[in-house]
């Protein structure tokens, strides 16, 4: 699945099932269930888990919280927007999943 793919599954009520659980927590997001997500993240160790649970905590404002989560990612503060940043991601995650 490409971003394209991924934006079109966001019209269906559920995320596919064969999409991997941080996919799904950025699926979540988009449709507007960050708590979800959230729960989907706080499940998961290793750096891309902490990587989007960084995101989801600056998209809830709690930039001291995104801090100490790109500090375990290895990461810093994107200077993006927030859609750019979600954009990014799934890309990334997208890319990690077709190889």
């Amino acid at each position: 699945m490409d971003i394209i793919g991924f934006r079109q599954s966001l019209a269906a009520d559920s995320p596919p099932p064969e999409m991997s659980a941080l996919l799904q927590a950025l699926w979540h997001d988009a449709k507007g269930g960050w708590q979800r997500a959230h729960e989907i993240v706080q499940a998961i160790k290793g750096k891309q888990s902490a990587r989007v649970h960084a995101y989801l905590h600056r998209k809830e404002g709690d930039l001291d919280n995104a801090g100490y989560w790109h500090a375990r990612a290895g990461s810093t503060l994107p200077d993006t927007t927030l859609e750019q940043e979600w954009e990014a991601l799934a890309v990334t995650l997208l890319d990690k999943e077709t190889k």
